[in-house]
């Protein structure tokens, strides 16, 4: 147990000789999940609707009904500042759109057409063009509610009901509150129809922002195994060993079961950040946690071996370990949700062990799993740690 140890402290010292390492260990990966995760613990009770800025210069009913307007839509919601205090905003730019409803804007100039208001967007913004459309929904339907007064106006002129201007005006007021009713109560043309069957799961994609970035961050550095074995063969380590009383299995033993403890620490990092930072039930099942986590470990563990046994310089290592990692973390699941791919290719990648391990992780953060639920997936991945582990205890040699 000594030789492990110290082959252990050996591989350790090596690895974080460099500061970098520490970007590529823990912050990096921190990084990523919290900014992939959307940067917040919870999403249920934020306001999807896109802010826009209303500067009402006005103070009239027309100004106010287009901003009621605006208040009952599903797409923005009016903040109203002054005007020196939304300029300042949008310069900037912590504002992407501002709408300016100028003094004098009125149902008289409306009707006459003189009427103008003043939008203003970021450019290139998506947010922006969201807020243009629904500031044009709110005035289309404002106009079309002026416009319905208008024309029961003209027709009560015909019949001489008004006796006065005040009457006229009053009886528009009213045609107005009138059209607004009608409008609010018309029946909507497209009918949404939701089912009613109960969904046990509710799916929280920062879940398998967590899951993915974890096993993303884990499997490359344990694909790295490849390139200690082979810079241990370029320095000689390798031949040295053969002098010494430490055989094959230990040296090993030593190397992988080193690299593995690391990955699993690497992990239990990121599964405390996800509990405490984005508010994650990691915690539900320790043990099946940490069976799950292991078991990933020492499958990617396993393939870093048996690469090293085919890769001659630490180079083709570095670069290789990367590129397997990152496309099996895609096609695995890691970076966007399995179900997202076409049935073909969701039964092509259960040969990867990407695809077992988010499998196992997302059956206890998302969906509530315990260890009776893991089995298979870690069953799986330990399949995958045998035959690699095999072929690379196999094909193993010092030079």
């Amino acid at each position: 147990m000594k030789k492990i140890f110290a082959i252990i402290w050996k591989d350790t010292i090596v690895r974080f000789a460099s500061t970098s390492e520490w970007l590529f260990f823990i912050i990096l990966p921190l990084i990523f999940t919290f900014l992939l995760a959307g940067g917040s613990p919870s999403g249920n009770a934020t306001n999807n609707r896109v802010r826009l800025v209303v500067v009402d210069l006005a103070n009239t009913s027309i100004s106010q009904n287009i901003v009621a307007e605006l208040e009952r839509s599903t797409a923005v919601y009016p903040d109203s500042l002054s005007l020196e205090e939304a300029e300042e905003q949008f310069e900037a730019r912590r504002a992407t759109a501002v709408l300016i409803l100028p003094a004098g804007l009125d149902a008289k100039s409306v009707q006459d057409g003189t009427a103008q208001i003043e939008f203003r967007q970021q450019p290139n913004d998506m947010d922006a063009s969201i807020a243009q459309r629904a500031v044009q929904t709110a005035i289309r339907r404002v106009s079309s509610s002026i416009s319905a007064a208008n024309l029961a106006v003209e027709e009560a002129k015909l019949q001489g009901t008004f006796e006065s201007a005040g009457d006229e005006q009053a009886y528009f007021d009213e045609a107005m509150k009138l059209a607004q009713t009608l409008q609010e109560d018309a029946p909507e043309r497209v009918t949404v129809i939701e089912g009613t069957t109960p969904d046990d799961i509710e799916y929280d994609p920062r879940a398998n922002t967590s899951a993915g970035q974890l096993v993303t961050w884990v499997f490359i550095p344990l694909f790295g195994i490849s390139g200690m074995f082979a810079y241990e063969r370029q320095q000689g380590t390798l031949r040295r060993i053969l002098t010494t009383p430490t055989s094959k299995a230990v040296f090993l033993l030593g190397t992988i079961s080193g690299q593995v403890v690391m990955a699993i620490i690497q992990m239990t990092l990121l599964v405390l950040f996800g509990m405490f930072a984005l508010n994650l039930t990691w915690g539900r099942d320790p043990l099946a946690l940490f069976v799950v986590m292991a078991s990933a470990a020492l499958a990617a563990g396993a393939i870093g071996t048996t690469m090293g046994t085919f890769i001659k310089t630490e180079g083709q290592a570095s670069g290789l370990s990367i590129m397997m990692g990152m496309v099996m973390a895609l096609l695995g699941g890691c970076w966007y949700p399995l179900e997202l791919f076409p049935a073909v290719v969701q039964n092509i990648v259960k040969v990867l062990p990407t695809t077992w391990a988010m499998q196992g992780l997302l059956d206890l953060v998302l969906r509530g799993g315990g260890l009776a639920d893991i089995l298979l997936e870690a069953g799986v991945l330990l399949g995958f740690a045998a035959v690699f582990f095999t072929v690379g205890v196999m094909r193993f040699r010092y030079e």
